[in-house]
């Protein structure tokens, strides 16, 4: 009997629970919103917008097509390259309270500095819990391998401390990493593979297309340039469209039209 009486107590609170208590911490508690994006871009499985708020927990996911850029509360932004996903788990810019997880794909970071004590600005992947005070960093993770990049400041990876332009690679059963130096060109390729701005993303492609036609009217020349000389030769030294003269002895040029 006292554990009937005890089930029903415990029912009936449950009954007279305020929704804003009874839902999970953090429930659609706002962390920021979107301000740029490529389609497609999802967020918690529904086409993102721009101007979307993003909320506590919520999924960001992109195609191979798609980028999102995200300006969270306290100023921070989190640009989110293609083929990614990205959980917001917690953003409390009051308290500077920020936990990320990024299940795969490639996200920047640009972070504002931690101030307050106690607070915090995470991002975990698969194997890798990053720590930042206030800096600008690149995260990936490709299934087996967490790589960051620390453009400026300083960021903590595991146990290793980064400086601004170093990089660490973590791979699973791999060597044991060590923080190196990043090149120039591999801290802008990271950054051209989070830029969320569609004006830029065109501009590259059509980089890319001039780049490669360039390169295919240069193949194309030296083909010809190759095949004129190789008419050339065997036509006896004569230019295209003549061959040597039946009449000419040895040693003694002379061309005739073909």
């Amino acid at each position: 009997m006292k554990r009937i009486k005890s089930f029903l107590a415990v029912w009936m609170c449950f009954l007279m629970c305020p929704a804003a208590f009874c839902a999970p911490q953090g429930s659609g508690q706002s962390a920021g919103q979107i301000n740029a994006l490529i389609p497609a871009a999802l967020r918690n499985g529904q086409t993102a917008k721009v101007q979307e708020a993003v909320a506590w927990n919520d999924l960001l996911k992109t195609d191979a097509h798609g980028r999102v850029r995200v300006g969270l509360n306290d100023g921070s932004i989190l640009s989110v390259g293609s083929d990614s996903e990205l959980r917001v788990v917690q953003h409390d810019a009051a308290s500077q309270q920020t936990s990320l997880e990024v299940n795969f794909g490639k996200v920047r970071s640009q972070v504002e500095k931690i101030t307050k004590p106690g607070g915090k600005f995470e991002i975990k992947t698969p194997n890798a819990v990053i720590g930042v005070i206030g800096t600008d960093l690149y995260t990936a993770f490709d299934g087996n391998k967490t790589t960051v990049i620390c453009y400026k400041g300083v960021c903590k990876v595991n146990s290793f401390i980064l400086h601004a332009g170093q990089m660490i690679e973590i791979s699973a059963g791999g060597p044991a990493p060590f923080p190196h130096h990043a090149s120039k060109l591999i801290r802008q390729q990271s950054q051209d593979d989070t830029d969320a701005n569609e004006n830029v993303e065109f501009a590259k492609n059509g980089g890319h297309f001039l780049r490669n036609f360039l390169i295919f009217t240069a193949v194309a020349g030296g083909i010809g340039a190759a095949g004129a000389v190789i008419s050339t030769h065997s036509s006896g030294g004569c230019p295209p469209g003549e061959m040597p003269s039946p009449k000419a002895g040895p040693g003694v040029g002379g061309c005739v039209p073909i």
